[in-house]
């Protein structure tokens, strides 16, 4: 459908080209995004064979084996399970026509080509990752540390010297006040939506 009208007016390849907001109802990844949990597309690669989807919760990558086969398969890699990192940004040389742009989610590795006029486009994309990545690192080490002093305040509990019904009463205590703040933790340092990392850096 949209692959034949994409790959005629866009002069689509196996390198990538940018898919404007207006057009993105019309990709096939469209399909798979979770409009109704508020999900929302803001970067579109696509070419003859592949789909590279950026929304405010995942990295939706439709996977095809070739330009001419049908055959696809669909993964979705959410920003907050599966952490960015080793973000580069290829610029092309002079008998070059296209970019590239590098980055590690979880232990997927991506290398995504797209033409060399999108090279703006890819700029605002490229400091968008990082920023993701920052946030989801420094929120990593925070809810570590989070959980440490949870930990060295479980420890120091079990050495005071106190009565089995107290010890008891004061492990229930800790146990009910630990879960409700690792709750709030994960809920603070766990981030799932970075859509205000798109709106800030990506400029359509």
């Amino acid at each position: 459908m949209f692959g034949k009208v994409a790959s005629d007016v866009l002069g689509l390849s196996d390198v990538g080209a940018v898919i404007q907001p207006e057009d993105f109802d019309k990709v096939d990844t469209d399909d798979f995004v979770m409009h109704e949990d508020d999900e929302k597309i803001f970067f579109l690669i696509k070419s003859k064979s592949d789909e590279y989807c950026f929304t405010n919760q995942a990295l939706i990558h439709l996977d095809g084996t070739s330009a001419t086969s049908k055959k696809r398969t669909l993964h979705r890699y959410d920003y907050k399970t599966h952490k960015i990192k080793d973000v580069t940004l290829e610029t092309a040389g002079t008998v070059d026509l296209d970019v590239e742009i590098k980055f590690t989610m979880g232990s997927q590795i991506f290398s995504i080509d797209v033409h060399k006029k999108h090279l703006e486009e890819l700029k605002d994309l490229y400091k968008a990752l990082l920023k993701i990545a920052e946030i989801t690192r420094d929120h990593g080490i925070s809810l570590g540390y989070a959980k440490q002093s949870l930990e060295l305040a479980s420890t120091t509990l079990s050495r005071v010297r106190n009565t089995e019904s107290q010890i008891a009463e004061q492990f229930k205590e800790l146990n009910q006040a630990a879960f409700s703040w690792l709750v709030d933790a994960q809920k603070q340092y766990g981030m799932k939506d970075f859509g205000f990392v798109f709106e800030r850096y990506i400029n359509n």
